[in-house]
């Protein structure tokens, strides 16, 4: 279904090709990868800090004592971070994004029903012209509300990524 952009004097249709159709996908796309190497981050990580508890055994080092602390603490800091990042980034966007997205969908309904009920084709042609506008509002606000949905998440996942890749690398320099 591609339409392109076409200019009248009272509205301006978006095009179905646009790039804010796709920016959601975009949006997870880059979640998915920042998953993905934090994931493998945090493998190394495991491993790295395993093999130094099982090298210290029953006797860690002050060295030891303080990188087996430094994880607790690391940890409620990237999640502390994490929560409070999340909520203020929900807070300033997803509630208006889905009460607009309600009311487009509900404008949507009305246009449809009003398209069922037209009496003459003069009426049917308007009905049809507001109904796809309504479908193409409730469209884009569908979209926003999912890539608000991405950026809370990238919102969350950004100090806890941060930390574990820093982790990685600091021990991974540490041992070699």
């Amino acid at each position: 279904m591609q339409r392109s952009r076409t200019k009248s004097k009272d509205h301006m249709t978006p095009s179905f090709s646009s790039p804010r159709f796709f920016n959601p996908l975009m949006l997870w796309v880059d979640v998915a990868l920042k998953t993905n190497e934090m994931l493998l981050s945090a493998g190394s990580v495991i491993q790295m800090r395993t093999d130094r508890m099982a090298k210290a055994g029953l006797s860690p080092s002050e060295v030891d004592m303080a990188e087996f602390q430094l994880m607790s603490h690391e940890k409620l800091a990237a999640a502390t971070e994490s929560g409070a990042a999340m909520a203020n980034q929900m807070h300033t966007t997803q509630f208006a994004l889905v009460n607009r997205a309600i009311k487009h969908w509900l404008g949507s309904g009305v246009a449809l029903f009003s398209l069922a009920t037209s009496t003459s084709p003069a009426q049917a042609a308007s009905h049809v012209e507001a109904f796809g506008s309504a479908a193409t509002r409730s469209a884009e606000a569908v979209s926003q509300l999912s890539s608000a949905s991405a950026r809370i998440v990238q919102r969350g996942l950004k100090p806890i990524h941060a930390k574990t890749t820093s982790n990685a690398r600091r021990l991974s320099a540490e041992q070699g």
